[in-house]
């Protein structure tokens, strides 16, 4: 099952390695990536296109008037669900970029658990005794790593 997931970028230029966001990005399979830069003061626009010329399951959406974090993320969905035919569409904040250190950790964060992460949104899914629009099953990505132990990313601080 196709997943998209919308990872919102606000002032993120320092929390983005570009080389090794490219090398995970590279590696993720099934799933679709939109990045959504929330109108930076920064040079984040351009960072997150340099990613996009490198991996081809990458999209950016540049608002140009900062937005809410939900209204961010309803920008990304909005383009998300035009573009693409996808079963599930998560979402990730700025806030979680850098509880990961950086943008690079959390994409490892979620190429590691990505069918962990399929699998939560599933159960969340199935629980729910009415079908959802696209918009409203929405699920934070962020809601399924955050149970994880931050502890065992500490070792990518040392990225190979």
């Amino acid at each position: 099952m196709k997943l998209g997931i919308i990872i919102i970028c606000y002032n993120n230029e320092n929390d983005i390695d570009i080389s090794h966001c490219v090398k995970y990005l590279n590696k993720v399979k099934d799933i679709e990536i939109c990045l959504v830069n929330n109108n930076s003061k920064d040079n984040t626009y351009n960072v997150l296109k340099e990613i996009k010329e490198y991996c081809g399951h990458v999209s950016i959406v540049d608002i140009k008037k900062f937005k809410s974090d939900s209204a961010a993320v309803k920008a990304g969905a909005r383009f998300m669900s035009s573009q693409f035919n996808l079963k599930h569409l998560g979402f990730v904040n700025t806030i979680m970029i850098r509880k990961y250190q950086d943008l690079s950790h959390l994409i490892k964060a979620i190429l590691d658990n990505q069918v962990d992460i399929l699998n939560y949104d599933q159960n969340i899914s199935n629980n729910k005794p009415i079908k959802l629009t696209m918009f409203q099953s929405l699920f934070p990505v962020m809601d399924y790593l955050a149970k994880m132990d931050l502890n065992d990313y500490s070792k990518l601080n040392h990225l190979s």
